[in-house]
């Protein structure tokens, strides 16, 4: 059975920092890009930062580039997001999301249930 399980969330400080994790099981982690996407009351969701399968090509969004880093652990089959010099805006819910394309170009997507990131003072 594919899960995802979002971990690391919390209240934080504004300038804090946060470590999201994610722990995939039930289908070959390795073979996925990952992706932390965020939703925040009324606004749509947003890409966050992807990680292809090695974890050689990563990708940010504006909004987070040089505040948060993405890495993966495939022996482990978790995902990460450090969070550094958190803001407000930063609020969300955050999710992972496991994507595959295979060779018949099949889209493989799933999702972690979401963890609450809350940054105040």
């Amino acid at each position: 059975q594919v899960n995802l399980v979002e971990s690391g969330g919390g209240l934080v400080q504004p300038g804090g920092s946060l470590r999201l994790s994610c722990a995939a099981s039930g289908f070959t982690f390795s073979l996925f890009a990952m992706t932390w996407y965020r939703q925040a009351p009324g606004k749509e969701r947003e890409l966050v930062a992807t990680i292809n399968d090695s974890g050689g090509r990563l990708n940010y969004a504006d909004s987070v580039k040089g505040r948060f880093t993405i890495s993966r652990d495939n022996s482990a089959n978790t995902v990460y997001l450090q969070m550094s010099k958190l803001k407000p805006e930063d609020t969300a819910v955050y999710y992972c999301n496991a994507h595959l394309r295979s060779i018949l170009g099949k889209d493989y997507d799933y999702w972690g249930q979401g963890t609450q990131v809350t940054v105040s003072s």
